[in-house]
């Protein structure tokens, strides 16, 4: 399975933790490449309008909408590439590590996602490996997960009726065959967001003094 995890090239602090996510993949035997994150200065907005996107739900109070964009595009265009080239993927933002070893084979649905919960409360999953969505009614973060190809076909379907930020978006009102996988073997290690303003932030369990609003 192909994995990748998005990376802002031109950004530093980016650049850096995308190489210890990478690095942590290599501790359990998983290949993980840089995927060329899109950036405000991309014209995100437009991209996604011209993929007949809706994008009014991107508009929200905790994120600034040229960021939010930007990221949800990113993901967008992996879920593209999952279709194009008829294989699931496994998908990382910058700031997952890879902290157990994710098996080669999961008999999942459609997506799953991999990711410890990032911010606010959740439920823990009642049982080991595959469950349905449980943390919380959508993605606790999207730092972790897989699609597959027919995932990634109903889902773009339900970004052109509506969008929102990437990990609410991913949420079981929309797509109620979400699933989770428990122990979760990958977390969200940030220090700072290229997403939200500092209002965004407060909900963040890594979130203290020293976390930062990061500009690109």
């Amino acid at each position: 399975m192909k994995a990748f995890v998005i990376t802002i090239m031109d950004n530093q602090p980016s650049v850096q933790v995308a190489s210890r996510c990478i690095k942590s993949g290599e501790k359990f035997g998983l290949k993980i490449n840089n995927w060329h994150a899109t950036t405000p200065n991309d014209m995100p907005i437009e991209k996604l309008i011209n993929e007949k996107v809706n994008i009014a739900g991107l508009h929200e109070t905790y994120s600034r909408i040229a960021n939010c964009a930007a990221a949800f595009h990113s993901h967008f265009s992996l879920w593209k590439h999952s279709i194009e080239i008829n294989e699931p993927v496994m998908v990382f933002e910058h700031d997952a590590v890879v902290v157990n070893n994710i098996p080669n084979f999961i008999a999942f649905d459609k997506c799953i996602s991999l990711g410890k919960p990032s911010y606010g409360k959740w439920n823990t999953p009642s049982t080991f490996g595959v469950n349905p969505l449980t943390s919380k009614g959508y993605f606790p973060g999207a730092h972790g997960y897989i699609m597959k190809p027919q995932g990634a076909k109903e889902i773009i379907a339900q970004a052109k009726v509506f969008a929102r930020p990437t990990d609410v978006f991913l949420n079981t009102s929309y797509f109620p065959w979400l699933q989770e996988y428990y122990p979760w073997p990958v977390e969200a290690h940030d220090s700072f967001t290229t997403i939200q303003n500092e209002s965004g932030c407060y909900a963040k369990h890594n979130y203290g003094e020293t976390y930062r609003v990061e500009e690109v």
